[in-house]
């Protein structure tokens, strides 16, 4: 019952984005263009519910030669590929904001497990294990509060399976409200390694 309220909010809610945050859409294309060659928007393949596949929406961050379908982590030197624009939009975040419409067209959720490349096999089978790959993928979710890029595979699994166990609009409301002390404090960002927050985030679970 709780899933068809949760889209009913997710279509009012993204509606509602998109007509309010179109003035900051339109800022930031602009300064996007600006700054460097290549499109405004990056799309790439991501692992929707059920591991169906889409193709998720974000303001571009990274020059165009950048490696593709390869996670920033994963880059050998991630900051030569990130434009002086993009430094700017991941560290707000505000580079996530074009999914406001992967929402609004039932593609992902506001809150639920970040979406996985297409080729994240470890973090898709390691997320099957806790029925995490069932559910609608989310701008943010209970591991993103936890840790975010700094977290291992292992430990985002689990808090991601803890997040389907106790789904509710009270989870929702506290992940929300989470996401918004995390990315005003910036925390959990790492361009070029993960995992330092293993151990706080192995606490975490247990409480």
């Amino acid at each position: 019952m709780y899933m068809k309220i949760k889209r009913l909010i997710d279509v009012i809610l993204s509606l509602i984005g998109l007509i309010v945050l179109s003035p900051i859409f339109l800022i930031l294309i602009i300064a996007i263009k600006i700054d460097s060659r290549g499109p405004v928007l990056f799309k790439q393949k991501r692992v929707g519910i059920n591991k169906t596949h889409f193709n998720i929406l974000k303001f571009r961050t990274m020059s165009i030669d950048t490696p593709k379908d390869t996670p920033t982590h994963l880059l050998e030197n991630p900051d030569q590929y990130i434009t002086k624009m993009g430094k700017f939009l991941r560290k707000t975040s505000l580079d996530e904001l074009p999914q406001i419409w992967n929402i609004f067209v039932g593609q992902m959720s506001i809150i639920g497990p970040r979406p996985a490349l297409w080729n994240q096999y470890d973090l898709i089978a390691e997320r099957d294990k806790y029925g995490a790959n069932d559910v609608p993928p989310g701008l943010t979710g209970w591991a993103q509060i936890h840790g975010r890029d700094e977290l291992p595979i292992d430990v985002k699994s689990k808090l991601d399976g803890e997040y389907v166990d106790k789904i509710s609009l009270t989870m929702d409301i506290k992940c929300f409200f989470g996401t918004i002390v995390s990315v005003v404090k910036s925390d959990g960002i790492v361009e070029g390694g993960t995992g330092s927050k293993k151990e706080v985030a192995k606490e975490s679970i247990t409480k």
